[in-house]
């Protein structure tokens, strides 16, 4: 295993950790809440950022477990956005994707972090 595949627990396990984080920052909020809450709607932002971050080197990395990630390339360009146009952040996908997707994308990491440390 070369240097760069040992980095990709370390990055899984980054990437669920901010998802674990959005889950508990968003638990038991509404959308309206949610807008109405910008240092809620930063600290959700920057940890989609560190999804994205770390989800963007596991796919230099290892494209393959990369495509097992399900809408990882929208993650990765979500981040990109939050990054260098953050005035086109649509809030309400963003909510959509909290209430919707978060969980599934827990299970998903969980189950590669799992596979890559047994």
């Amino acid at each position: 295993m070369n240097r760069s595949q040992a980095d990709i627990p370390k990055y899984l396990w980054d990437a669920r950790q901010a998802a674990e984080r959005v889950r508990r920052f968003t638990a038991g909020r509404t959308l309206d809440q949610y807008l109405q809450d910008d240092m809620l709607r930063s600290a959700v932002e920057r940890q989609f950022q560190i999804i994205g971050e770390a989800l963007g080197s596991v796919r230099r990395i290892d494209s393959v477990m990369a495509s097992t990630i399900p809408d990882a390339s929208r993650i990765i360009a979500f981040r990109n956005v939050v990054v260098h146009a953050y005035a086109r952040i649509d809030h309400d996908l963003v909510w959509r994707v909290v209430q919707n997707d978060l969980e599934a994308l827990i299970a998903t990491l969980s189950s590669l972090l799992d596979q890559e440390t047994n």
